[in-house]
């Protein structure tokens, strides 16, 4: 399987499949973090997969919306603290993590939170065809409503750890509570709300405490939010990030005996210049558009779902059109080359698209008209480059 530290070089134009620098599924990913973690709380079934980490009896995991790896090593000024453990990333190696492909928020939540690569978990994208409806389903927003145990049957690892005996918690906003996602993703144990960054790190630490094997979960999104509307090196995204560095030192700072906290995010994030050479209007182009039944995804990361007969005739015309900026396969083709895991679920495999397209330069592929807001976003996020993939895994320990 391609690495991104070593598959970052030349490509053959035009790109091929197999040149796109997967995710570190099964060693180095966000799937593989809790189960690490569970593993060492002595959770039944879960695999140690991140040899480098060091087990602790309570462990906190503080998620940072958006705050990729590339992002944060340049901005040192402005994140003093967490530029300070950069060190201790990925168990004292200084490495970072994977997301996941896509790298967007409802994908690598659910791989977080399940300790499962997208083609099991089943939330392989930002929208994806519901293949029993034919629709697509937004998997954020949970537009059309779906059931969520069916749509994602399996237990959470706070469910697991939960049942083990161990005190698992989330602490976040109130707003989360009852979300479909978070009922897919994250429930288990004990969900406490709270509105302000400074109550979620003091509470996470209590309930740290509040066991002798913890397993916490904490969130902050705002640095996400602001990468997409002002930009990642904008006054704005710079302001969240100075916030986040606080709030982890805070954290860190309280933390009680025998406890690691890990600060990770779930993608970085670029900006995309506003004109026609680095926003392809998919609804103003006539030849992307041919034969296509549903667009999905997002603008960095599409599935696109063919009329039926027509998905060879998609896949040949997308890669004429977008394969010098894009990584373009089929779906066997993606599957195959490990984008979504090294397995795909029967209830997966629809949800796909027939041609999946991931962009390598600073490009988008926006659709002004069917995703206004989406193609109004300065900041964005979703394929395999290095800006997007790599997130850290801080360490703090008492």
């Amino acid at each position: 399987m391609a690495q991104l530290n070593t598959a970052w070089g030349p490509h053959p134009e035009p790109l091929t499949v197999a040149s796109a620098p997967a995710p570190e599924y099964g060693s180095g990913s966000l799937a593989d973090l809790l189960p690490t973690l569970a593993a060492g709380l002595g959770v039944p079934d879960m695999n140690a997969a991140i040899t480098e980490l060091t087990p602790a009896d309570r462990n906190c995991v503080f998620l940072i919306d958006g705050l990729g790896w590339e992002q944060l090593k340049a901005h040192p000024e402005d994140a003093p603290f967490m530029t300070s453990l950069l060190a201790t990333s990925r168990g004292g190696t200084g490495r970072p993590l994977t997301a996941g492909y896509p790298a967007t928020t409802a994908t690598s939540l659910a791989s977080v939170g399940t300790g499962l690569p997208p083609g099991a978990h089943g939330l392989p994208g930002y929208t994806v065809r519901n293949p029993d409806t034919g629709e697509l389903m937004n998997q954020l927003r949970w537009q059309p409503w779906t059931q969520p145990g069916v749509w994602q049957p399996y237990p959470t690892v706070f469910q697991l750890a939960h049942a083990a005996g161990v005190h698992a918690a989330q602490v976040s906003s109130p707003t989360f509570q009852n979300t479909p996602l978070t009922r897919v993703a994250l429930s288990g144990g004990t969900f406490l709300g709270r509105l302000t960054g400074e109550d979620r790190m003091d509470l996470a630490a209590e309930q740290l405490a509040a066991g002798d094997r913890s397993l916490v979960y904490t969130y902050f999104a705002e640095v996400d939010g602001a990468g997409h509307r002002f930009g990642v090196d904008s006054d704005a995204w710079r302001g969240q990030l100075m916030y986040a560095d606080r709030l982890v030192q805070r954290l860190a700072e309280q933390l009680p005996p025998r406890s690691a906290l890990y600060v990770t995010a779930d993608h970085g994030m670029i900006d995309v210049p506003f004109d026609e050479q680095h926003r392809i209007d998919f609804d103003e182009d006539w030849e992307l558009s041919a034969g296509v039944a549903l667009l999905g995804g997002e603008g960095r990361a599409r599935h696109v779902y063919a009329v039926p007969g027509a998905a060879n005739d998609v896949l040949t015309c997308w890669r004429e059109v977008l394969g010098e900026q894009f990584w373009v396969a089929s779906r066997d083709e993606a599957i195959a080359a490990g984008w979504f895991g090294p397995q795909i679920d029967e209830r997966v495999y629809g949800r796909i698209g027939d041609v999946v397209a991931a962009a390598r330069d600073d490009v988008l592929l926006i659709a002004s008209e069917r995703e206004p807001k989406e193609s109004a976003m300065v900041g964005n996020h979703g394929s395999m480059t290095p800006a997007e993939q790599l997130v850290p895994l801080l360490e703090v320990r008492s």
